[in-house]
C-alpha cells in the first residue's frame, strides 16, 4: 500500500481534528488534536465574578481552562511569581470572609513574605480570578482586564 500522509487542521463539533490523507485523497482516519490551553483562569468555582469572567470569555471566543484555586490548590512559588509580576497588594484579597475571619495578629503587619503565606494557607485570600497566559498575569475582572485580555 502507497499511502502518503498529510495533516490538515480543521473544525469539527467544536473540537479541533487532524485528518490523514491516503495519496488518493481519500480520508483515512480523523483524530483529536490536543494542545496547552492559551490560557489560564485562577479562582473558586463558586465565586461569581469567576464565573462571570468564564462566561464573558466563552462569548468573546477565548479559550481557557479554569484551575480552582481551593480544591485544585496553588503553590506558594506560584504565588510568589504572581506578587512578583503585579504586586502582592494587588493579589491579596482584603474584601472577602476570609481575610474579616482571620486575627489581628495576623492582619497586622501584612508584608509581601506573610502575605504569600496567608495566600498559600487559605487560597480564598487570593484576588479573583487571576488570569495566567503565557508570561502575562492579570489580576480582577474589570473593564481594564477585560481590554486587555480582547488585545
Amino acid at each position: 500500500l502507497n499511502v502518503m500522509i498529510a495533516a490538515r487542521p480543521s473544525k469539527e463539533r467544536g473540537q479541533d481534528f487532524c485528518y490523514i490523507f491516503r495519496d488518493s485523497g481519500a480520508v483515512f482516519r480523523p483524530f483529536p488534536v490536543f494542545r496547552e490551553p492559551s490560557m489560564r483562569v485562577y479562582g473558586l468555582k463558586n465565586c461569581d465574578t469567576c464565573k462571570k469572567a468564564l462566561k464573558w470569555l466563552k462569548e468573546e471566543g477565548l479559550e481557557a481552562e479554569f484551575h480552582d484555586v481551593r480544591s485544585d490548590g496553588v503553590s506558594e512559588a506560584q504565588i510568589a511569581g504572581w506578587a512578583k509580576k503585579v504586586g502582592w497588594e494587588v493579589l491579596l484579597n482584603r474584601r472577602g470572609t476570609t481575610w474579616r475571619g482571620l486575627s489581628e495578629a495576623e492582619k497586622a503587619g501584612v508584608d509581601e513574605k506573610s502575605a504569600i503565606a496567608l495566600m498559600t494557607a487559605h487560597p480564598a485570600l487570593i484576588k479573583r480570578p487571576v488570569f495566567e497566559r503565557g508570561a502575562e498575569v492579570l489580576v480582577g475582572f474589570g473593564k481594564e482586564q477585560q481590554a486587555a485580555l480582547k488585545g
